[in-house]
C-alpha cells in the first residue's frame, strides 16, 4: 500500500489551520512512503506547499466556486502528468464538488471516501437540530435565520450571550443586539445565507474525530478536550481522553447518519449537568488530527488503506493522555518556488534536495 500516490487539499496553515498538514504528516508518521504526497493548493501562499519534508509534488486547483467542471478538467490534466490513487479533501466547503465529480474520478482510476448527498445534508448547520431533535441528541436551541427580525427572536428566546454562525465557516459570541448584527453581516457577507444563531452553553469543548468505512462501519475514533482556543475558537492544544458516555453518544450519532469516510463531532460538556451537547458535525478530518497518529490510532493513514480496497477491522482504542499543542513558524524557500507556482501552477520537488525548504 505505501507505494500509493496520495493527493491532498486543504494546505493552508494560518491562524484557522486546514487539515491538509496533518493529513500529510499523519500518512508518513507510519514509516517510509513509497508513493507520492501530491499537495492541491488553492493559492501559492497556501502555507503548507512549503513545510519541509511533506510533499513530492505541489499542484494549484480552481476554487470549488470555479465550477466542478474545472477542478474536474484540472484534475485530469494532473493525473495525465502524475497518476493518482487516492485523493482526499479535506475543506468543508469542496465537498459537494468532489462528490458530483466522485463517478467521473473512479472512472480515472482515482478513489476518494466521501460521505453521500443526504448524510452530507444531515450534518448541515442549518437542519442539524432537526436532526438531533429526531434522534434524542441533546443539542442547543437553535434558530435559522435570514434577516435582522430573526437576531431579535433568538435574543428574545435565548437571551445573552448568543453564538452566530456560517452555515460554512465563522462563529462568535455575540453579547448584544449590535455585536449580533455585525455578526450576522461579516458572515452572511462571506459565506452567504442562512445564519445560524445558538443558545450559549457554559462548558468545556470536546471533539471526536470518526472515521468510518464505505459502508458506514465505524473504524476508528479519537476522542480529545480542548485545553486551548484560539479567538476564533480552534483548538491550539489538546489532550486525548477516554470517555465511555462520550464514545456511546458518538456512535449513536453516526449509526444514524449513516456517515462514510472522515467526520469531527464538536461536543460542549455543559458545566451545569454535565451532558455532552453536540454542536457541530465537519465532514472531514480535524486540523488537529495528527494527534491520533500521536496516539496510536492513525486515522488518516487507516483511510488511505480503506480508500485503497483492504479490509480493515475497527482499530483499538487510542492512548489517553496525549497532547498537541500547535505553534507558528517561518517557512524559508527559494522565490523559485513561488515562481513555479505562479507561472506554471505547480512545483516539482528536487528528490536530491530531499525536499528541504
Amino acid at each position: 500500500m505505501k507505494n500509493l500516490n496520495v493527493a491532498i487539499t486543504g494546505l493552508h496553515a494560518a491562524d484557522s489551520p486546514a487539515p491538509g498538514v496533518p493529513v500529510a504528516r499523519s500518512i508518513l508518521h507510519e514509516g517510509k512512503w513509497e508513493g507520492k504526497i501530491i499537495g492541491l493548493g488553492y493559492d501559492s501562499f497556501d502555507t503548507g506547499i512549503y513545510d519541509k519534508g511533506l510533499f513530492d509534488e505541489i499542484y494549484l486547483i480552481p476554487y470549488p466556486s470555479e465550477g466542478e467542471f474545472n477542478v474536474l478538467a484540472r484534475i485530469r490534466q494532473i493525473h495525465q502528468k502524475t497518476k493518482i490513487d487516492v485523493l482526499i479533501p479535506t475543506l468543508d466547503a469542496e465537498l459537494n464538488s468532489f462528490m458530483r465529480i466522485r463517478p467521473e474520478l473512479e472512472e480515472m482510476g482515482i478513489k476518494v471516501l466521501l460521505p453521500n448527498d443526504s448524510s452530507l445534508k444531515m450534518r448541515s448547520k442549518a437542519v442539524l437540530s432537526n436532526f438531533c431533535e429526531k434522534y434524542d441528541i441533546p443539542f442547543p436551541r437553535t434558530k435559522v435565520i435570514f434577516d435582522y427580525a430573526g437576531i431579535s427572536q433568538a435574543i428574545e428566546d435565548f437571551g445573552f450571550p448568543i453564538v452566530v454562525k456560517g452555515s460554512f465557516y465563522d462563529a462568535y459570541i455575540a453579547y448584544s443586539y449590535n455585536e449580533a448584527v455585525i455578526y450576522f453581516n461579516k458572515i452572511s457577507s462571506v459565506w452567504g445565507l442562512p445564519i445560524v444563531v445558538q443558545e450559549m452553553i457554559k462548558g468545556e469543548e470536546y471533539d471526536v474525530c470518526c472515521l468510518s468505512d464505505f459502508h458506514g462501519k465505524v473504524i476508528g475514533k479519537v476522542p480529545m478536550r480542548k485545553l486551548r482556543l484560539t479567538p476564533k475558537g480552534k483548538a491550539w492544544a489538546g489532550v486525548t481522553i477516554l470517555d465511555k458516555e462520550l464514545l456511546e453518544l458518538s456512535d449513536k450519532i453516526l449509526e444514524r447518519i449513516h456517515w462514510n469516510g472522515p467526520c469531527e463531532l464538536e461536543f460542549l460538556k455543559n458545566e451545569k449537568n454535565g451532558k455532552y451537547y453536540l454542536i457541530e458535525i465537519n465532514p472531514r478530518f480535524p486540523a488537529w488530527i495528527y494527534l491520533s497518529a500521536g496516539a496510536g490510532t492513525n486515522l488518516p493513514y487507516t483511510a488511505v488503506r480503506i480508500i485503497s480496497g483492504e479490509h480493515v477491522e475497527p482499530l483499538a482504542p487510542c492512548k489517553s493522555g496525549v497532547i498537541f499543542v500547535r505553534h507558528a513558524t517561518d517557512m524559508i524557500c527559494p522565490l523559485d518556488y513561488l515562481e513555479s507556482l505562479t507561472t506554471k501552477g505547480e512545483l516539482i520537488f528536487n528528490k536530491s534536495e530531499e525536499k528541504e525548504l
